[in-house]
């Protein structure tokens, strides 16, 4: 097995920032990574028992999490297990995951996860650069299954993003005022720097908010809406519409179809779907901008009524 030169995952979340896109090295989930066979690695992670951010729902922690670790895991593989260079922009195309309720519950200290990846549709450009990747994520802690997760991006070198995005290429700021936050706790967080959603006076519509003064979703500059933003939109929908003390997103489906800009409203929909044996509550969320979807989710959460 050929172990890379990473630092050790004993002390913490060291991978360097700039492996996964990161400034905050606080923000950094990933620990270590092994290239056991071509396009296959095992990638280690470990998730503080609190976060500012990812909060816990009734000592499970956040799915959010998860779903982060699986996003360092594009940047960290395609530089140092693909040697993509720095300063390529990747881009989401699709992510699945679903996770084990019973894994995610929270210990004494920090939680220790190993990540199995396959790569696979993996593309290359004329002068070998990779292109685009699709990842299968399975999730082990203490050797128990946590969770799974499928995402594939495409890899873009920053002369083509420049075309690519034209007009919008460097444009790092969401114009105007910042719509106001729904109720903080109607979308189950408890700070409304934290709330990522407008109301519109409609139950089922929002407003999508670009804080990108907050530190954990706005990390870095971006020229557009990031993909953690919207699922967290997804979340916070689903959460709001079932009006629930908890409503735990245990599985989602996400496509993303293009990019989200700061210089118009992006209004977040939700319609509610049957599930199979009537458990939890299935929602589709879709992100429109100017009249385009441009995201879509299906969540599946399991919910818990409040106390009367």
């Amino acid at each position: 097995m050929l172990v890379h030169t990473l630092p050790s995952r004993v002390t913490g979340p060291t991978v360097p920032p700039h492996y996964v896109h990161k400034r905050n090295i606080s923000e950094v989930f990933l620990t270590s990574w092994d290239n056991y066979r071509p396009d296959s690695f095992v990638v280690s992670a470990r998730w503080p028992s609190r976060h500012r951010f990812y909060l816990s729902q009734n000592g499970l922690h956040d799915p959010l999490l998860f779903v982060e670790s699986v996003r360092q895991c594009f940047p960290l593989l395609s530089h140092a297990g693909y040697d993509l260079p720095f300063g390529h922009h990747l881009i989401w195309q699709y992510l699945s995951y679903e996770v084990t309720p019973s894994a995610m519950r929270i210990g004494t200290g920090p939680t220790d996860l190993d990540l199995h990846i396959t790569c696979s549709g993996i593309r290359r450009r004329h002068n070998g650069e990779l292109a685009a990747v699709t990842l299968h994520v399975t999730a082990l802690r203490d050797g128990k299954h946590l969770g799974r997760a499928q995402a594939r991006f495409s890899c873009h070198a920053p002369s083509v993003y420049r075309r690519l995005r034209g007009r919008y290429a460097g444009v790092t700021g969401a114009p105007g005022t910042l719509p106001p936050a729904e109720a903080a706790h109607l979308v189950a967080r408890d700070r409304d720097d934290d709330v990522v959603l407008s109301p519109t006076g409609h139950r089922r519509t929002w407003l999508l908010r670009n804080n990108t003064s907050h530190p954990v979703l706005f990390d870095h500059p971006v020229d557009h809406s990031p993909g953690m933003l919207f699922l967290e939109a997804s979340r916070q929908a689903a959460h709001a519409y079932a009006h629930a003390e908890h409503a735990y997103p245990v599985k989602v489906e996400s496509t993303f179809f293009q990019f989200n800009e700061f210089d118009a409203p992006c209004r977040i929909s939700v319609e509610e779907f049957p599930t199979i044996g009537g458990t939890g509550q299935c929602t589709q969320v879709l992100a429109t901008q100017n009249g385009e979807v441009t995201f879509s989710s299906v969540v599946t959460a399991l919910v818990r009524p409040p106390v009367s």
